[in-house]
């Protein structure tokens, strides 16, 4: 089965190594990135969202507009629109794009951030309330009659919608989170549950986790499983782990001085993250740096794991290995992105994406062959 690749833009020339540059919504730079990822064979991007950045609904319609075929993976906090309104937004662009929307729902694990927009429900509530919303969104695609729903979060009467997504049954869900309410909610209704970075051991517990909370909601097929790094690549291991402590130089200078994220999550070493995906990575820096294949956790602990912060390390080939030892164990999607943002992606499409797509396909030609019989070739 294809592995799904997805990579993530941002409107301006930003990350934890390189000072912003240009204005926060820099058309030329957010055109030439989106086209960067359909160059570079990226099945997907994501746009993220947070109280301070720019809305990822325009950021979507835009890249959408300034490509072919690249998907659009749009972060989402339920809450901040209607269901009703955010299920004809996502159809609207979905009949835009020819059919390439799908929306990544972020609960949200930061109550200070979550404030910021106004949202003053503790953590479990944020989680209820999801699910109630997700259920009047997927309703809100899917139903051709009008429809009533009488739930905890959300009330309507004799509901319509004359828009529908070009995508059939209804757009893509991906759900992240890694708290026992979020697997709960994943579970019911995530196509794929998504998850930071940790070591192989920790990651199978979680799609372990994940898989018995589809099934305790009922669901005949499990959610694929998303797993995300930041690559940094070398022309040999040695060369990759060179630029790799360059890099965490870079970080630890810095300190507290990148924006984005760090504008609106508690960042740094000894940041003490609200949110448990944050504490995990948190926990396998503490075992060690470095893990499995390729596994390299110390600027998730230079940065307080601020969003997903795990690296992998090495050759093309030697990362390539250790993305497929996550489809080994259950990945579906791979969601990659790099220090330096576009040139790490036209990179990632250079030397690393074929090398992952031709092992999957070689991996599924076989199986698809079958087992060769004792006898064959026999004379």
């Amino acid at each position: 089965m294809p592995v799904e690749i997805i990579g993530m833009i941002s409107t301006h020339d930003v990350s934890e190594t390189r000072p912003a540059t240009g204005p926060v919504v820099d058309v030329e730079y957010t055109r030439s990135f989106a086209r960067a990822h359909e160059q570079a064979g990226f099945d997907r991007i994501l746009i993220a969202q947070s109280s301070a950045s720019p809305d990822p609904n325009q950021v979507a319609a835009f890249a959408a507009a300034n490509t072919e075929r690249l998907g659009l993976l749009i972060a989402h906090r339920p809450g901040f629109l209607a269901p009703t309104v955010a299920a004809r937004t996502f159809a609207t662009l979905d009949q835009f794009s020819g059919g390439r929307v799908a929306v990544h729902i972020i609960t949200g694990g930061h109550d200070a951030e979550q404030r910021r927009d106004g949202d003053y429900l503790s953590k479990d509530e944020r989680y209820a309330r999801t699910d109630d919303y997700l259920t009047v969104v997927k309703k809100a695609w899917t139903e051709h009659a009008p429809f009533d729903h009488d739930g905890p979060y959300y009330r309507l009467a004799d509901f319509h919608s004359e828009v529908r997504p070009v995508q059939q049954p209804r757009i893509p869900v991906y759900f992240g989170g890694s708290s026992d309410a979020a697997y709960r909610v994943g579970g019911k209704h995530a196509d794929t549950f998504a998850l930071w970075g940790e070591p192989l051991a920790e990651t199978a517990e979680q799609i372990a986790r994940v898989r018995a909370a589809a099934e305790a909601a009922g669901r005949e097929t499990a959610p694929g499983i998303s797993v995300s790094f930041r690559p940094i690549l070398g022309r040999t291991d040695e060369e990759a782990w060179e630029r790799a402590h360059r890099i965490l130089g870079t970080i630890e200078q810095r300190g507290d001085a990148f924006g984005g994220r760090r504008a609106v999550l508690p960042v740094g070493p000894g940041a003490t993250p609200q949110n448990v995906g944050s504490q995990r990575l948190l926990a396998a820096a503490a075992k060690g740096d470095r893990h499995d294949r390729a596994l390299w956790t110390a600027p998730a602990k230079a940065t307080g794991a601020a969003g997903n912060s795990t690296a992998l390390v090495g050759s093309p080939e030697t990362v390539a290995q250790a993305l497929l030892d996550y489809v080994d164990i259950g990945a579906t999607t791979l969601l990659i992105r790099g220090y330096d943002p576009l040139d790490d992606a036209l990179d990632y499409g250079r030397e690393l994406l074929p090398l992952v797509r031709a092992e999957v396909a070689r991996r599924d030609a076989a199986a698809a062959a079958g087992p060769v019989p004792a006898t064959a070739g026999a004379r």
